[in-house]
């Protein structure tokens, strides 16, 4: 899509609004800082990043009370799930002097490519697809490679079920089974009709969990049915667009009453894999993985060179054609560079 060319003054008015805006957030922060300064912190203690706002942190003690905090200059950017060392100041407010080391991290690209953490100590990735929008099993492709590369277990969610007519959901279950095939967890649900909760549940209990997917998916519906107690606001898809409405706008962990964590994301409409070796794709599609090192030349690319074991294994239906065309897209996004 080519980009709208701002006139002169567009330009300056949105420079304007700008800077509008980072005075207000730093007149906001210095006016917290001041306040700490002239208060005395209490003791260091363990805490939890519930949530990021810009240079401040919502941060949960041990007794599950939450507080604003800033950041001491030069620490590491903390995310949702970082376990942090902080001192409490007045006012629900607070200062985080240091992060933990993480034991996992998932990333993503931001739109012009920087990586961007998304969330710390995470053990289990749920990405969530639904009938609206449209399967991108691309996106679902990249989510999962980005799962086997930090070893984080992913488990596929197709949600909203009640808006399909028994063929299309069959239609959806054999499109997926290829992923049942090799190993993946899939669970279909409905928040309308609860089918599939109870098994969603299951898989929550005592691991900390993302859930991840296309902006409309239902993520924070189903968070909203499995924790009712919690106010979140739940977005209708666009009429006119088809495309969903991002209804978290901050990643945002929740605790789960039968044990673990859920953390929330802002939906997204794609995702790229621009830090991603070809290497790491390939390994990241666990069902190539049997025949890596058996092509005939060790630079193979799996398109058309000859004697390739890849392409051998799609014709004779030990992987699927679908995983295969989307694994070349998604190799052809990135040598594009895009």
């Amino acid at each position: 899509m080519v980009k709208r060319k701002l006139t002169r003054r567009q330009a300056w008015r949105a420079e304007k609004i700008q800077a509008e805006r980072l005075a207000r957030s730093e007149k906001k922060v210095s006016n917290i800082e001041n306040n700490l300064e002239g208060s005395e912190l209490g003791p260091e203690q363990p805490g939890r990043v519930i949530t990021r706002y810009g240079a401040q942190v919502d941060i949960e003690d041990a007794e599950h009370n939450i507080y604003r905090c800033l950041l001491r200059r030069n620490l590491p950017s903390p995310v949702c799930g970082d376990c942090v060392v902080w001192q409490a100041g007045i006012n629900q407010t607070g200062v985080v002097v240091a992060v933990e080391p993480r034991q996992t991290l998932l990333e993503r690209p931001d739109a012009d490519n920087q990586i961007k953490p998304v969330a710390a100590n995470i053990n289990q990735i749920l990405v969530v697809a639904a009938p609206p929008p449209a399967l991108d099993l691309d996106l679902i492709n990249g989510y999962l490679v980005a799962a086997e590369m930090t070893g984080i277990q992913p488990v596929l969610v197709f949600n909203k079920i009640d808006l399909l007519e028994k063929d299309s959901l069959k239609k959806i279950k054999d499109r997926l089974k290829p992923y049942q095939d090799i190993g993946y967890t899939v669970i279909y649900a409905s928040c309308k009709t609860s089918r599939g909760l109870n098994d969603l549940v299951k898989y929550l209990q005592g691991k900390t969990s993302i859930l991840v997917g296309q902006s409309g998916v239902g993520k924070s519906s189903l968070i909203q049915e499995l924790l009712p107690e919690e106010e979140l606001r739940v977005g209708a898809l666009s009429e006119s667009s088809g495309l969903g409405r991002h209804t978290t706008t901050a990643t945002r962990l929740y605790h789960f009453p039968a044990g673990g964590e859920l953390i929330d994301s802002p939906g997204v409409r794609s995702f790229r894999l621009g830090h991603v070796s070809k290497n790491q794709l390939t390994h990241g599609f666990i069902e190539f993985r049997p025949y890596l090192g058996q092509c005939k030349f060790s630079d193979c690319r799996h398109k058309v060179e000859p004697d390739c074991a890849i392409r051998e294994a799609v014709d004779t239906g030990n992987i699927s054609h679908e995983r295969y065309d989307s694994y070349q897209r998604i190799l052809a996004t990135q040598e594009n560079g895009r």
